[in-house]
């Protein structure tokens, strides 16, 4: 008979814990949960029950409720390294391009890496840039406003204010740019164009 599941009610960040007796690989998608159930790498059967959505990162751990401590690992996955190329794109300009479409990002000095998605290695070659496929961990940076995914943000409880997160952004379509705004400026007057 197969023992129930030992349900895991807590998350410890990397840095602040020790003594792991088992480990869960996951990947970037699967390391986005609340309630999920999970395979160890031992082959236990384990349930995170988490007060709220998380998104764990390599390093961290669950523990569970007999107090046991299970280590998040990230799985090798599909992705794309993207550097500049031939093309004249450097790394900021990548960068911007990748980030305007709200798009999970792990950068280094040298490379960013993306998950696999056609369309966004299209772009980002016709930008000049040189795609490759590789196997790796995908840690992409958290959001702006703390740890995690980019998903929104507030201002903290503090905050006591509402605003409009519709946003302006430029496409370049080889020489030719144009301008799209979900709102206005000052006056109502358009905001001006971006300086490319």
């Amino acid at each position: 008979m197969d023992e129930p599941a030992m349900a895991a009610h807590e998350v410890l960040r990397a840095g602040s814990w020790t003594g792991a007796s088992d480990r869960v690989l996951l990947d970037h998608d699967s390391r986005f949960l609340r309630r999920k159930r999970l395979t160890t790498a031992t082959g236990r059967e384990i349930v995170a029950d988490l007060p709220a959505t998380v998104s764990l990162d390599h390093g961290d751990a669950l523990r569970l409720s007999d107090g046991t401590i299970v280590e998040i690992v990230a799985a090798e996955e599909d992705l794309a390294a993207v550097a500049p190329g031939t093309g004249g794109a450097d790394m900021a300009r990548l960068a911007w391009h990748i980030g305007n479409r709200h798009t999970p990002c792990q950068i280094e000095p040298s490379r960013l890496l993306i998950l696999r998605d056609p369309v966004l290695e299209r772009m980002v070659e016709g930008l000049g840039a040189k795609v490759t496929p590789v196997r790796e961990r995908f840690l992409p940076e958290g959001g702006a406003y703390g740890t995690g995914r980019t998903l929104g943000h507030d201002h903290g409880p503090e905050a006591d204010h509402a605003h409009d997160h519709a946003h302006d952004h430029a496409h370049d379509h080889g020489r030719r740019v144009h301008y799209h705004s979900s709102h206005t400026g000052d006056e109502g007057e358009p905001p001006p164009e971006p300086d490319v």
